[in-house]
């Protein structure tokens, strides 16, 4: 469906009915990568999974940057009549969430990290997204994904599911390449959140793929060591991607957080977990 807000029109994906729970999709993909969570919302929870600016049918904000979406994030949650959800991100939507809680704390009832990191991008890091700028303006979305197929999925996935690795390599390929080059920019200039997870103060779920080597283990192990009363799971067989590699796991993890987020009540900023 099509949601017309200020800020330009959303394509958003909704499922279930209850406590709202926003899904933040990863970098290069669209909503379809919360398809296995839509398809079996917990009792009691409503999902929406947006496609985040210029990617799917969304359309592009002025302003490539974290704190920018944060804010379009909020206009999205206003649209539709929603004050507080739990908010989740994969890879990309993880360091968006850490944006929207830095800049909207009171639209925040909990957070899903999956398969992300707090810090900035190193200088290494910065030019390797400079290059995949480069390459996408000259050879488009398909050349994104030949690279970043690999390393996007873990082995076990690679050998057992190629079902899953295709439909995984067509999102990518679909990506819009203005879409690319801007959300390229916004990981690369993303500020630095490692402060911010001593901050956060509602409940928070870490989810890692065992086998991934984009965002570590170690990763998730420091995010959960600097937030206070984290949960940190980890997804066997799993690479990046782990909500779309094993969402059975996945979807178990995620009710179990929900239900134990929802019994305890909501939570303010600055309360303690």
């Amino acid at each position: 469906m099509i949601v017309r807000t200020s800020l330009g029109a959303v394509g958003l994906d909704e499922a279930g009915a209850g406590e709202p729970v926003l899904l933040l999709h990863g970098y290069p993909h669209d909503r379809s990568l919360w398809a296995p969570q839509l398809s079996a919302p917990a009792e009691g929870i409503r999902l929406i999974a947006p496609d985040l600016p210029g990617f799917g049918e969304s359309g592009p904000v002025p302003s490539p940057a974290m704190d920018a979406w944060a804010d379009w994030v909020a206009t999205l949650l206003d649209t539709m009549h929603v004050e507080r959800a739990v908010v989740g991100g994969v890879s990309m939507g993880g360091y968006l969430a850490f944006a929207v809680w830095r800049r909207h704390p009171s639209r925040v009832r909990g957070l899903v990290l999956a398969d992300t990191r707090g810090g900035a991008d190193t200088d290494e890091a910065r030019a390797k997204r400079r290059e995949m700028q480069a390459l996408a303006h000259a050879e488009g979305a398909g050349a994104i994904a030949e690279r970043m197929i690999t390393g996007m999925v873990g082995k076990t996935t690679r050998t057992l599911q190629p079902a899953t690795v295709a439909a995984l390599d067509a999102m990518m390929r679909r990506s819009p390449v203005p879409a690319i080059v801007d959300a390229l920019q916004a990981l690369m200039n993303r500020p630095d959140s490692t402060a911010t997870l001593a901050t956060i103060s509602v409940p928070t779920l870490i989810v890692c793929g065992e086998e991934d080597v984009i965002t570590p283990l170690a990763e998730s192990q420091a995010m959960h060591a600097a937030i206070r009363g984290s949960r940190l799971e980890i997804i066997p067989r799993a690479g990046h991607v782990s909500n779309f590699e094993r969402p059975e796991v996945f979807n178990a993890l995620l009710s179990d957080f929900l239900r134990a987020t929802i019994r305890t009540g909501p939570t303010r900023p600055g309360s303690p977990v």
